[in-house]
């Protein structure tokens, strides 16, 4: 049963209330609880899923029915609940096949069980019916997943790149990032967590991947560098990501005056693109390690699935420095 065909059973009650209201007299109305439609939600949600498409109809439809059909539909709720589990079966069956053909223990699995809990069974269905098209573009994913190889990861953290902490660090993270990616504000926050948490214990590097769309990210990204040659990179990170409406060439040059630096040298810089070829070839670094978005993070060459998120990434980072790098 599809989300707008519970919606239109649950209708059908309320239109069985009404008559049976007039047959039995407005003293059972008493009875009806004020929050029958909030309880009929959340036992259908708590079922369907509070992601899914059938539990936002489903409050949706709540807020316009009368506290008695809601009430009603509560006493028969059992039987939506039936239905529900049986259109789950599909998305069950789905998860099962995908993890037995990824692999049960993969990162790819873990997320297929994530998000298929939010689909609507006739999404589910779907799938299963285009499964090796779905297949083959989740084994994409996985192999994308998989740790780097000891050399691509040596080579993510090597060269002159902004980085704080020990080069012989047990951990190293790599991030890239794009000034004008709102989601890589959220990542450098939990930079300076990190930085804050882990001391000397982790070496991280900064590394640039603007993205085409982000009209002023190339230039900002050079301009870090700028900066960076001046040794002021990470005052200039942070003075970019709290102004990322303000990347203009003009606010660029302001940035560096308010932090101290040489300006002449600054737009010098920027003039002559010096940094333009190293931009460039860190996107191409990024690319060939399968970045396709920002912030992408790698901890000692396994990708981190939450790059914005602090404790993810901390969580991680215990592990590692439990098993010694």
């Amino acid at each position: 049963m599809k989300a707008h065909s519970i919606i239109s059973t649950l209708v059908a009650v309320a239109a069985l209330v009404g008559c049976n209201q007039a047959s039995r007299g407005k003293d059972k109305t008493k009875a009806t609880s004020a929050t029958a439609c909030a309880d009929y939600s959340a036992r259908v949600c708590k079922e369907a899923g509070e992601q899914s498409t059938t539990c936002t109809t489903i409050k949706s439809a709540s807020e316009l029915l009368a506290p008695e059909a809601c009430a009603t539909a509560l006493t028969k709720v059992d039987f939506t609940l039936k239905k529900l589990g049986e259109q789950g079966k599909k998305c069950d069956e789905l998860i099962a096949k995908l993890c037995t053909d990824i692999g049960d223990s993969t990162q790819t699995c873990e997320m297929v069980k994530s998000q298929a809990k939010t689909f609507a069974p006739d999404r589910c269905a779907l799938m299963i019916e285009h499964y090796d098209e779905v297949l083959a573009d989740l084994k994409k994913q996985e192999e994308k997943n998989k740790p780097l190889s000891a050399e691509k990861a040596t080579a993510l953290a090597q060269g002159a790149v902004p980085a704080f902490g020990p080069a012989d660090a047990k951990v190293t993270i790599v991030e890239f990032s794009d000034f004008q990616c709102p989601y890589c504000s959220r990542a450098a926050e939990a930079t300076h967590k990190v930085k804050e948490k882990y001391g000397d214990k982790v070496r991280f590097v900064f590394r640039q991947f603007p993205l085409s769309f982000h009209k002023d990210a190339h230039t900002a990204a050079e301009a870090s560098l700028a900066a960076n040659a001046q040794g002021k990179f990470w005052e200039f990170h942070d003075k970019l990501f709290a102004n990322q409406q303000k990347l203009d060439r003009a606010s660029l040059e302001g940035y560096a005056k308010e932090l101290g630096l040489n300006v002449d040298k600054f737009k010098k810089s920027l003039d002559s693109k010096e940094y333009v070829a190293a931009v460039d070839g860190e996107l191409k670094m990024g690319e060939d390690v399968a970045v396709q978005g920002t912030p992408t993070m790698f901890l000692n060459g396994a990708r981190i699935a939450d790059p914005t998120n602090f404790e993810a990434i901390s969580s991680q980072i215990d592990e590692a420095l439990k098993k010694g790098g």
